[in-house]
């Protein structure tokens, strides 16, 4: 895989990831790129100097910025370690759950708003969903390095296991009851619904309830991203009000 850019790659290593290799540009003198190279420095971390024309043939997005790091494969954690990791810090576990989100964009940004907000986990799907992809690490800037990501056989089944956990399960989705009039100061899982088709019918029977957040436009939906930030940053509100 590949971390495109340097808050990805600067993130990359500042998160000891496994890096094969970083390719970097050989016209590269400004100071923030002489610190991503004494980082690279310091983690032993092989790195070649190259044309910027090798860069743009490698890179996915065309925003290399100079750097490109070769990381080993995701690694994906349990809906059990984030449950861990909250326990150990002394945290109501705060999770979002993606039904059918296909976008690597999306993906990107909703671990990059989970890592923004301290969230413990994020949760996709294996089948009509996509994966940490090369996209999703770029998009993300860094924040996959840091947010623990489980990839799941069944989305309702992860959503049991959670409410068997004592954590209650809120679809972000439309027609629901208002957001801002929702408890949400408890261990909470957000599920967020894909593109499209939002989230999915017998998924919702499956949530202890559905919040929604007011549309005063003409457009009847939000980005799936933007929406998980706005939900996420209301359940961090309460949180720290109360």
């Amino acid at each position: 895989m590949k971390a495109e850019g340097r808050n990805a790659v600067t993130e990359a290593i500042r998160a000891g990831a496994t890096i094969d290799k970083l390719l970097a540009a050989k016209d590269l003198k400004d100071p923030g790129a002489n610190r991503i190279l004494a980082m690279a420095r310091d983690a032993h971390i092989k790195t070649q100097f190259v044309d910027r024309k090798v860069l743009d043939t490698e890179s996915e997005g065309g925003n290399h910025q100079g750097f490109i790091a070769f990381t080993t494969e995701f690694k994906y954690s349990e809906i059990e370690d984030m449950l861990s990791s909250a326990e150990a810090a002394g945290q109501k576990p705060l999770i979002i759950v993606l039904d059918g989100v296909e976008d690597p964009h999306n993906l990107g940004s909703v671990i990059r708003v989970a890592e923004c907000g301290g969230a413990h986990g994020v949760v996709i799907g294996k089948h009509r969903a996509v994966s940490v992809n090369d996209t999703v690490l770029r998009v993300s800037a860094g924040a996959a390095e840091y947010v623990k990501v489980a990839r799941v056989t069944n989305v309702n089944d992860a959503i049991d296991y959670l409410k068997e956990r004592n954590v209650w399960v809120y679809a972000a989705d439309p027609g629901g009851q208002d957001i801002y009039k929702t408890d949400l100061n408890c261990a909470l899982a957000l599920v967020v619904g894909g593109e499209d088709s939002g989230v999915k019918r017998l998924t919702k029977e499956k949530c202890d309830g559905v919040v929604s957040l007011p549309i005063f436009g003409k457009v009847n939906s939000l980005n799936a991203s933007v929406a998980c930030g706005i939900a996420l940053y209301e359940a961090i509100r309460q949180r720290m009000v109360q």
